[in-house]
């Protein structure tokens, strides 16, 4: 199953690339503000570059309705009992998305640290986003997640006053897993650390 997954996910690759796009993989626990993150993000790009959504969810549209409010297309996948997205999923989404030439296509997974680390989707980076209100112990719960990212963002960093988060904590325990994770700490309800994670898109 994994190899021909992968087969799909070298085509979508190949695909995004002769497009001059690129994908980008978010992947969370439910509720650690990946969609606010998306909103924000959408808002900001469409000021300088073409970007659209792939939205995974087990089963509603609302958050693809909700990122269309920005401007941007967006594709609802429901999963159903599925637990992730799969490249055969997203190679069918890129196609009704089509997206133009230089976009960026986020992937917003369907919210869970296991099953989507295991399957790639074609994607330039994967992008683990966790919030404080979690715990500093998830990238030692959930190895397989952090070892597979490219960057994880730590998102809601406006509640560290409420909620006992350690940030340099979770970022040792982050790399004791995977060194060369990247880090950010973003409020996606402020806005604060935003301009260093569209900064970390743009040179993907």
């Amino acid at each position: 199953m994994l190899a021909k997954n992968d087969a799909i996910a070298r085509d979508n690759r190949a695909w995004l690339r002769k497009r001059d796009a690129i994908a980008l993989n978010l992947m969370s626990s439910p509720g650690a503000g990946k969609t606010t993150l998306l909103e924000r993000t959408l808002t900001a790009l469409a000021r300088v570059r073409p970007a659209a959504v792939i939205e995974g969810d087990q089963a509603t549209s609302l958050d693809a309705e909700r990122l269309r409010r920005t401007g941007a297309p967006a594709v609802q996948v429901n999963t159903g009992a599925g637990c992730h997205l799969d490249a055969a999923l997203v190679r069918s989404a890129l196609s009704r998305l089509d997206p133009p030439t230089g976009a960026v296509v986020f992937v917003e997974n369907v919210g869970n640290l296991v099953c989507p680390a295991m399957f790639d989707l074609g994607e330039q980076r994967k992008v683990v986003v966790i919030s404080v209100t979690e715990g500093t112990d998830k990238p030692l719960k959930y190895p397989y997640m952090f070892a597979a990212a490219d960057l994880v963002v730590i998102n809601k960093i406006d509640l560290l006053p409420y909620v006992d988060f350690d940030v340099d904590l979770c970022a040792k325990n982050a790399r004791s897993v995977n060194p060369d994770l990247a880090l950010l700490t973003v409020s996606a309800t402020s806005g604060e650390g935003v301009p260093a994670w569209l900064e970390w898109i743009a040179g993907v």
